[in-house]
């Protein structure tokens, strides 16, 4: 069943890529796995994924223990200072800096483990109380903070567009993403690699891929709808 699911999911990113004028492997499909197990995480695994994306720093790495293959593991959630001590060696790539403070705290924990931490700044695009990230007016200034700090790496952007009826509805927040992003390369901030422009989910991530997306999180669409039991843990 899953690997039905992905197969249908791979089908419709490279439909998404041909639309676009893109090369499929312009974009990485990162399989959402929070709150799965690991025997379904292993299941995609043998279809060749290894970029997993995770919440939760806890669930991360209790799944790293089980899963000694190595995988390319992405924290997508919100990342609270008091857990990056855990997380700054293991994370592949963390999409969701969105604060000076966070990125003092990964630059003191990096230090300690004498790693160099690659990371993406998470944008609220829609400008949502409800969500992290910051303001698109704020990336820059951020960028240039961080670019400051040497043992981050900015790689990108991430961003969470705002829920909507139908994906189309989507295609103006991606679009600004894009610009930003390509302001940000055009500012040319010495030490910053914009490389990488996270977004688009189950939901919506074709249209996210034809307006620029080098990375999707798509979960539900692979892995199945969460049930109750699962969204408790």
């Amino acid at each position: 069943m899953l690997r039905e699911n992905l197969e249908e999911v791979e089908r419709r990113v490279r439909a998404a890529c041909e639309r676009a004028g893109r090369r499929r492997e312009d974009v990485t499909l990162i399989a959402v796995s929070k709150t799965k197990p690991v025997l379904a995480l292993r299941e995609i695994m043998d279809c060749g994924v290894v970029d997993f994306g995770e919440n939760k720093v806890q669930e991360l790495c209790g799944k790293m223990e089980e899963i000694t293959e190595p995988l390319h593991w992405h924290l997508i959630g919100h990342l609270q200072r008091n857990k990056v001590k855990y997380i700054v060696d293991k994370a592949y790539l963390i999409h969701s800096v969105d604060s000076l403070r966070l990125a003092k705290e990964i630059q003191k924990e990096a230090e300690k483990c004498d790693v160099v931490c690659p990371v993406l700044v998470e944008i609220n695009i829609g400008g949502e109380e409800s969500k992290d990230g910051i303001p698109k007016e704020e990336a820059i200034p951020l960028i240039q903070e961080i670019a400051k700090l040497p043992r981050l790496k900015v790689r990108g952007l991430m961003t969470i567009a705002p829920p909507v009826e139908e994906p189309e509805e989507a295609r103006g927040y991606f679009r600004e993403m894009r610009e930003l992003f390509m302001a940000v390369k055009e500012a040319q901030i010495p030490g910053v690699e914009m490389k990488e422009l996270s977004m688009g989910m189950t939901g919506d991530f074709e249209v996210a891929i034809e307006e620029g997306a080098t990375m999707v999180r798509v979960g539900t669409a692979i892995f199945g709808a969460r049930s109750y039991a699962e969204k408790d843990k």
